[in-house]
């Protein structure tokens, strides 16, 4: 069962990424600070989620969460400073656009940069563990796949709609064959056995 908060005393927002595997498309971060209490049976960490559980599940944080908010950073900028630093600028950003200051965050992960002399905890599987984690990872999964939805459209040949940018094995034969494109992360090394690194969590 997933705990409400780590402390009683201080307001914490959760913070976790999507996409940051992706052999294409921006990575995204998302915030979330819950009331309390906060309770749906559904909440667990997204990739644990159905895709259809996920989207509902989206609806509810967005209305009943204190506050919420959902940032991305492109490939390009993933290219120039590196996806975990990019992964944090998400958060960062993220957390730039909450309505309300936490005063602390609870990341998913090991790493994380400081944010603004405001206290964090780092919690490895911490989507698993946290409601206001598991929140924010479904806002940031839910908000992901809707953007590469949209880049499908315009380059339907990859099969975005399915794979959302990760490197599934049709996903790589569609970059063999029409090589790559300009939301692909080209500093991934991604025409070789690398990419098979790389696996879906639609």
């Amino acid at each position: 069962m997933l705990k409400s908060f780590l402390q009683e005393k201080l307001i914490e927002a959760g913070c976790d990424e999507a996409g940051r595997g992706c052999l294409a498309g921006p990575v995204f971060a998302a915030a979330v600070i819950l009331p309390r209490p906060f309770y749906h049976p559904l909440l667990n960490d997204s990739k644990q989620v159905s895709s259809k559980d996920r989207n509902e599940l989206r609806k509810v944080i967005e209305k009943e969460a204190i506050a919420f908010a959902v940032a991305h950073v492109s490939n390009l900028e993933i290219d120039a400073i590196n996806i975990l630093k990019a992964s944090f600028k998400a958060m960062h950003l993220a957390l730039d656009k909450l309505d309300q200051k936490p005063g602390m965050i609870l990341v998913d992960g090991n790493r994380f940069i400081p944010y603004k002399k405001i206290p964090h905890r780092c919690i490895i599987q911490g989507d698993a563990a946290y409601m206001s984690i598991a929140a924010a990872s479904i806002l940031a999964k839910t908000c992901r796949d809707e953007y590469m939805m949209q880049l499908h459209e315009e380059y339907p040949q990859y099969g975005w709609q399915h794979n959302k940018g990760y490197g599934t094995p049709g996903h790589r034969n569609a970059i063999n064959q029409n090589g790559l494109c300009k939301y692909h992360r080209k500093s991934f090394r991604i025409i070789s056995v690398q990419a098979s690194l790389f696996q879906t969590d639609d």
